[in-house]
């Protein structure tokens, strides 16, 4: 019996290549290495790409297009900040990521765009917010979960 992408309770390994629609600049791909695997329904993978490749099985190679509110979200103004510059080390420069701490503990990365010598302006949202997408997928392998998996919500 051949598997496709369902709803959930399966691992798909997919390798993609990740453009910006506009530019058809290169923002990821897998291509070289090993194809990425991930449990099908678990919330891993942005909501367009999982959508997307439903009902697929192996061998099936995809194009698709992603709006913003399917991929990593509409850019959020307010995610753009101004933050004392004795805050940052010395060196800081724009174009540099930063792992800035939640309250609930997990870490989030945050660039800075602007840089004076009072503030250092920084973007928490996702470098790829706001974006429309482009990815050409092609389905590797798909296989039924494991029991560990499905508990750990995510491929080993």
């Amino acid at each position: 019996m051949t598997l496709s992408i369902v709803e959930k309770d399966v691992v798909a390994s997919v390798h993609y290549r990740g453009t910006l629609t506009d530019t058809g600049e290169e923002f990821d791909s897998s291509r070289g290495g090993e194809p990425l695997s991930y449990l099908v329904g678990a919330g891993q993978m942005i909501p367009g790409f999982e959508k997307a490749l439903m009902g697929a099985a192996v061998g099936d190679k995809k194009t698709f297009n992603l709006e913003a509110e399917e991929a990593y979200g509409p850019k959020d103004p307010e995610g753009v900040q101004q933050v004392p510059r004795d805050q940052f080390p010395a060196e800081v420069e724009v174009g540099m990521i930063f792992g800035a701490e939640m309250p609930d503990g997990n870490s989030i990365p945050i660039r800075v765009v602007e840089a004076n010598d009072e503030f250092i302006t920084v973007d928490f949202n996702h470098q790829l917010a706001g974006q429309r997408l482009t990815f050409e997928v092609e389905v590797m392998n798909v296989r039924a979960a494991s029991d560990e998996e499905k508990e750990h919500g995510h491929a080993h």
